[in-house]
């Protein structure tokens, strides 16, 4: 039988308490709580000191908040974020953010306290705490942290780049901001990370547009304004392209058949094209795997529309008012 106090406890924390949660806040016996971990119990141990009160599996939250639990001080309020904070990987997955991975768990640790890692939970002792918030009820670094975190630990520069594209494209920071945390990080000596701050900071918001810019860098085609909004006359937004190329109004749109699984999304990015189209701008459509695979067909058909736009008697419609490419106001060595 769970206890009042063994119950505040759960309430509050995803149905999850420290060892020292259940014996000195609870009064629950060191001798129960063995009893009830065994096989077959009402409670599961999921890390060292910390157990999940429930007989069915943990999800993705509760694992995350049970690496918390097992980092944070034992006597200290593990929601507070004072002295355990998720961040990495495990935090962005949180927050949505695709391609990272919510295992293992990356877990702040003031200094200069040290804890013995697990294959669940990967702290990281820090003298430079974040201010922290709380993500599905797990005190976290805020996400232009857990980015920097990220690419401190990730190896691949593909998944560096994809990652930190969807941290700037959901909205969780600001590509100014992101890049002042990795040069404070001290990240930017890192080619990889350079590189995908340095898109970013262009206004490219993916992977793909990320290579559609490296094709374009070794080319002479002039270069293009990454997702610019574009207005009609009246100052309607019109849409916002992956690429544009104001005085030729030619846009690129890189269409992913993820994002147009059902019939109304492909509709919509026809109805997209149509608008484009209607105001005079000249669409090339490509898809990732075209610009990863064979972008000099890509470059191809953007050489020709580009002719065709310099050439025509009716310009195009449409302008990319208020539109500013981000600057790079650091060294970029850092």
């Amino acid at each position: 039988m769970i206890t009042p106090g063994t119950a505040k406890v759960a309430r509050r924390q995803l149905g999850l308490a420290t060892r020292h949660q259940l014996t000195a806040t609870a009064g629950v016996p060191g001798g129960t709580i063995t009893s009830r971990t065994r096989p077959g119990g009402p409670w599961q141990r999921l890390l060292p000191r910390v157990y999940l009160l429930q007989t069915g599996p943990p999800d993705h939250r509760q694992r995350a908040l049970a690496a918390v639990l097992y980092a944070a001080e034992p006597a200290a309020d593990p929601l507070s974020g004072e002295t355990a904070a998720l961040t990495g990987a495990a935090a962005l997955s949180l927050l949505g953010i695709r391609d990272a991975p919510a295992a293992p768990a990356d877990v702040l640790v003031r200094a200069p306290r040290r804890l013995k890692a697990t294959p669940q939970v990967r702290p990281l002792t820090t003298s430079r705490w974040p201010r922290t918030i709380t993500v599905a009820g797990v005190p976290s670094a805020r996400p232009v942290r857990a980015a920097a975190d990220f690419a401190a630990r990730c190896q691949n520069p593909d998944r560096v780049r994809s990652v930190l594209a969807q941290v700037v494209q959901s909205g969780w920071c600001h590509p100014h901001d992101l890049h002042a945390e990795l040069r404070t990080s001290r990240l930017l000596s890192r080619p990889a990370v350079r590189a995908a701050a340095g898109e970013l900071l262009a206004g490219v918001r993916s992977v793909a547009e990320a290579r559609a810019r490296d094709a374009l860098t070794g080319t002479d085609l002039p270069t293009p304004l990454w997702n610019a909004r574009l207005y009609t006359p009246d100052g309607t937004f019109l849409a916002s392209p992956d690429a544009y190329w104001p005085d030729e109004g030619v846009a690129l749109e890189i269409d992913s058949a993820e994002y147009h699984y059902t019939r109304d999304a492909w509709q919509a990015t026809l109805r997209r094209r149509l608008r484009l189209e209607a105001h005079g701008i000249l669409v090339a459509s490509a898809t990732p795997s075209m610009i990863r695979d064979t972008p000099h067909e890509v470059i191809a058909a953007l050489r020709h529309l580009l002719t065709l736009g310099t050439t025509r008697p009716t310009p195009p419609t449409a302008s990319a008012r208020g539109h500013q490419q981000l600057t790079l106001p650091f060294q970029v060595g850092g």
